[in-house]
């Protein structure tokens, strides 16, 4: 049996093709590890949908144990479960994650 936060979090993950949550929004992000997601997406001019998990205590905790994973900020793309800044940031350096959004068939600007 699912949470129904679980099934929440599913819903948004199956609804937005580029989802992240994080701390703060994308204007102001409240946390330099949501920050720098934020700007690695910006960057690359991929369009995403954000939670604020500050906003929602119940999310917050429900995410960790939705992904099985203990940090914030959290990306998914096309309903997987990408990483968080550390992983996100190494994988923009190495040129993964354009590909790995073009392999799911998300359209992204290119950045000059």
């Amino acid at each position: 049996m699912s949470a129904p936060i679980h099934d929440r979090i599913q819903a948004k993950i199956s609804e937005n093709p580029v989802m992240l949550y994080m701390k703060g929004t994308p204007m102001f992000p409240q946390c330099g590890f949501s920050a720098r997601v934020v700007q690695i997406l910006t960057h690359l001019q991929v369009p995403f949908a954000s939670d604020n998990v500050l906003e929602d205590g119940e999310l917050r905790e429900g995410i960790k144990s939705f992904s099985n994973w203990p940090t914030i900020p959290q990306l998914y793309v096309k309903g997987e479960f990408v990483g968080g800044c550390d992983i996100v940031t190494e994988m923009f350096q190495s040129g993964e994650l354009e590909t790995l959004l073009a392999e799911k068939g998300v359209t992204a600007g290119k950045a000059a």
